[in-house]
């Protein structure tokens, strides 16, 4: 690593949040070292695997770390917990071995206490081994842009391919949205140390809420598509997801990401975005 070089480390490149927020990085002027399952050529990069053990010389020399990965293989908690809550106090407590100074945790708006979520039991869990190192922890509304990608790409596949739409729970929970470059925004200003650690998760999304058809409902009207909807009991849809699950299928929507989705945190507080003057745009698929 080069002498004033500013290197920030990122997990979970791989992924949606992970990319955005490398390139941002990028942009504004920002080495970036991938922590990745799979390096790509022509890419900074050192082979990760979270909850795998990682040694401090590896992250020597990087300014910041921002930490996106998560790993949804596993689905029992003793192994959720000794991959992702785990995995995420090795590599923090690397980080700080190796001298970096802003540490950077991504949450999310499914951690709050009471979630029922293994996904959010999780992260809360993260959450508290972070703070407890010094580290920003953020907790992201879901997240949009253009291209559309994660949760979100999800929503906008099923719309383009499907004029019926399941609806589970008559499309009633609540999402807050942050569109991604607002977030990778607000998350290079912390690599940048322009925001000192805070004492608690800081939430990260325009406070207008949505329910889950409006977001549809929204997609659709951009497309100029017509969508109906077939109320389905979500409770009927989750045994079978966890039945397959049991059998060793392998599914892109998982029951615990059904049970997040029905259990959404009733009254997240944006009490810290206000106070550290985050602006994110409303939200507006057109």
């Amino acid at each position: 690593m080069n002498a004033g070089e500013s290197i920030c480390i990122v997990s979970g490149t791989g992924g949606y949040l992970g990319g955005r927020v490398a390139a941002m990085l990028e942009r504004r002027g920002q080495t970036v070292l991938e922590l990745t399952r799979n390096p790509k050529p022509g890419r900074r990069a050192t082979s990760f695997r979270l909850g795998a053990d990682i040694q401090a010389s590896a992250l020597a020399g990087a300014n910041s770390l921002v930490h996106c990965a998560y790993d949804f293989k596993p689905l029992k908690w003793n192994e959720i917990y000794e991959v992702n809550v785990a995995g995420t106090e090795k590599l923090l407590r690397a980080a700080r071995q190796a001298g970096v100074r802003n540490l950077v945790y991504i949450s999310s708006i499914s951690a709050f206490d009471g979630c029922r979520s293994l996904y959010g039991r999780a992260k809360l869990a993260a959450e508290t081994i972070a703070l407890s190192l010094g580290a920003i922890v953020i907790r992201p509304g879901l997240v949009w842009g253009q291209p559309p990608g994660a949760m979100f790409g999800r929503l906008v596949q099923q719309v383009d391919h499907a004029r019926l739409l399941p609806l589970f729970g008559r499309g009633a929970q609540i999402q807050y949205l942050v569109h991604d470059e607002d977030l990778a925004n607000f998350i290079c200003d912390c690599t940048a140390g322009k925001i000192s650690a805070q004492p608690s998760p800081v939430t990260v999304a325009h406070e207008q809420p949505w329910r889950f058809r409006q977001i549809l409902e929204a997609i659709a009207q951009a497309k100029g598509k017509r969508v109906s909807f077939i109320p389905i009991p979500w409770r009927l849809v989750w045994a079978g997801l966890k039945a397959a699950e049991l059998g060793g299928a392998r599914i892109s929507f998982r029951s615990d990401s059904l049970v997040s989705l029905m259990n959404q945190n009733p009254n997240p507080s944006f009490a810290l975005q206000r106070s550290l003057n985050i602006r994110c745009r409303p939200f507006s698929f057109f």
